[in-house]
């Protein structure tokens, strides 16, 4: 297997204003970053990563702080399984709260057909659920740069998802036919 190459990203920023910091952690966490410690993370070496950290670095020094990006490799393949690890897990994160929010949708067309609920307007408002699921699911799938352990139950998840909206449109088209 070939050597992984990472970017590093060290960046010291005042404290004050703290919104500034946070603006700054959000858009390295939704780079898909992984914090080593404080200040201190790692993402593969693309070219977009490469691109948006200079962005990121010139914005640090806005800010009146530092930064510094380097080029890194593992000491050796069981460092490097420890990054790859870090990063699977925070994926593996993402992917229990959407597996969360896929139970909320399940649960609520269950609660819907239980109470014979077969509307337009209550169809639509799960359809627009399951479209957020969508791109909740691609946004997390995009960061998912080594194959964390449940992406392939977060994909089947949400497939069954569609396959229940599926069903209960079904039912709506039905029910709406009888009631004409």
């Amino acid at each position: 297997m070939e050597i992984q190459n990472w970017l590093l990203l060290t960046y010291k920023v005042p404290p004050e204003p703290a919104k500034k910091r946070v603006s700054l952690w959000r858009k390295l966490k939704g780079m898909g970053a992984v914090y080593l410690q404080n200040g201190v993370c790692l993402l593969p070496k693309t070219d977009d990563h490469t691109r948006r950290l200079k962005m990121l670095e010139n914005e640090i020094t806005e800010m009146g702080g530092e930064a510094v990006i380097l080029e890194t490799v593992a000491l050796d393949k069981s460092q490097e399984n420890k990054v790859v690890a870090r990063f699977k897990a925070d994926r593996d994160e993402e992917y229990k709260e959407f597996l969360d929010k896929c139970k909320d949708f399940e649960a609520e067309i269950a609660k819907e057909t239980a109470a014979s609920h077969f509307t337009y307007a209550e169809l639509e408002e799960n359809d627009v659920d399951l479209k957020k699921l969508n791109s909740w699911l691609e946004k997390i799938r995009k960061l998912d740069f080594y194959g964390a352990n449940l992406a392939k139950e977060a994909h089947k998840r949400l497939t069954d998802c569609e396959s229940l909206l599926d069903a209960y449109a079904q039912r709506v088209f039905e029910v709406q036919d009888e009631n004409r």
